[in-house]
């Protein structure tokens, strides 16, 4: 097992990469921008390098920095979290180049999976069901519009190296084909460099359902149960659940061997996450995350399994100690992202946390970084901790989370907070009926109100 791991993160996945290590008896590297000197994870892990200005270019997506650091503590492996550069394939190659062990998958997986083109046909290729569109990338608009006329309107236009909702553009009817077309294009360029779309019937009420995966170098992969993950803002999530209110044992059992049976297939290595769309008894395959998800935790939750812990042996060369059969899923699990932002306009919300009381009890966890008297600094993400509730089932968890979010003190700064105690008192929460488009629906009826 490794001595040393680097964590090439921030905030509080660099912080839950941290516990992990430190219960598997593994020293930490802790690295920061100069505006993360006091971070949390910086204070408790064992050495700290400072990797530069506060600028995400000039220090956590700084790969000879990272590297250099690894080198000089004498770190073994280097774990990317999630975001920053944990699914940049070259990343991955440059960490083996230099002698260590990059915990994640294959940079030949991670550029596959990242090129939404490739990976749709990949994932198709060995049993996975895909949205109807186009075989690749879209040319012409002339080709365009036979494509929309095949498949049906509405369509989606979506960035070949796209994520994020950035470069993904709706068709309703063919006179809006051609403008959403060259809008898709322009922002796929300014956003990845990459100005190549393609097209997919647009499902106008889906759930969106994601499948976690390990798995090892023996080729055993396990599945994890599922996640719904459809209450979301402008493509960004921000409640999840593990199971899925839409779906039952039976389906997730299924929809969950279709994915360990292609992952096999593929030879893939580590953690990741399938997404689909999920509408009407049918699965589509969005994308495929080769990297850790924000919302791993509701799936440790219903399966007691450390996933972190998993993906540091699987880097380590050992087998998984479980198989598909002894994973048990045990109740029900959500988790709330509890962002520096204004609730309902989600503007950003940096400054000084004046009082925070985290809540307790059975079942309440929150993953954080935060503590009284630390400052936001305004140049990263505005995730600030995740609040994750576990019941024996989902009346229960929801019961659960009500309390936890009365408890739940987050001071001196506007935090998401307001908007899930609005959201886990609504009916249609409540009873589990919403689809992808729910929350925005509801947050522009409340600001027309």
């Amino acid at each position: 097992m490794f001595d040393k791991i680097l964590i090439a993160n921030r905030g509080e996945i660099a912080l839950r990469i941290h516990r992990a290590c430190k219960e598997m008896g593994i020293a930490t590297v802790a690295v920061h921008s100069t505006a993360d000197s006091d971070a949390m994870h910086v204070r408790l892990a064992d050495e700290s390098v400072c990797i530069g200005p506060p600028p995400s270019a000039q220090s956590y997506l700084n790969i000879p920095a990272l590297i250099a650091a690894a080198e000089i503590t004498g770190a073994q492996a280097i774990h990317p979290g999630y975001g920053f550069l944990s699914e940049n394939a070259r990343f991955a190659e440059i960490v083996e180049e230099h002698g260590l062990v990059f915990i994640g998958p294959t940079p030949a997986h991670i550029r596959l999976m990242g090129d939404k083109i490739a990976a749709k046909q990949a994932v198709k290729e060995v049993g996975i069901p895909t949205v109807p569109g186009s075989d690749g990338a879209v040319g012409s608009d002339e080709d365009a519009i036979k494509i929309a006329k095949e498949i049906g309107y509405p369509v989606l236009i979506k960035a070949s190296a796209g994520g994020g909702g950035r470069g993904m553009k709706v068709a309703l009817k063919p006179s809006e084909l051609s403008l959403a077309l060259s809008t898709a294009r322009n922002e796929a360029k300014s956003a990845f460099g990459n100005d190549a779309v393609y097209m997919e019937k647009y499902l106008q009420t889906p759930r969106h359902i994601e499948v976690q995966v390990l798995a090892d170098s023996q080729r055993h992969v396990v599945h994890l149960g599922v996640r719904d993950c459809s209450l979301q803002r402008r493509h960004q999530k921000v409640w999840e659940e593990a199971g899925s209110p839409a779906l039952n044992d039976s389906q997730r059992d299924e929809i969950g061997g279709v994915v360990t049976r292609a992952l096999e297939k593929l030879g893939y290595l580590g953690a990741g996450t399938i997404e689909f769309l999920y509408e009407n008894g049918q699965f589509y395959f969005i994308e495929m995350n080769t990297r850790l998800q924000v919302e791993h935790p509701v799936s440790e939750a219903i399966t007691g399994v450390d996933i972190v812990r998993e993906q540091i042996r699987i880097a380590d060369g050992s087998p998984l100690p479980f198989t598909q059969d002894d994973i048990v899923f045990s109740g029900h699990a959500i988790e709330c992202r509890i962002n520096a932002e204004n609730p309902f306009t989600f503007q950003p919300s940096p400054g000084l946390i004046k009082q925070f009381h985290v809540p307790g009890g059975l079942g309440v966890r929150f993953d954080s970084h935060i503590y009284a008297g630390y400052r936001i600094p305004p140049y990263y993400d505005s995730l600030t901790g995740k609040l994750i509730v576990h019941g024996r089932n989902r009346n229960e968890c929801l019961m659960r989370l009500k309390r936890a979010l009365g408890e739940l003190v987050v001071d001196g700064i506007e935090t998401t907070i307001p908007l899930f105690n609005e959201l886990v008192r609504q009916p249609d929460i409540i009873n589990g009926d919403y689809n992808i488009h729910w929350l925005e629906k509801y947050l522009a009826e409340k600001k027309a109100s």
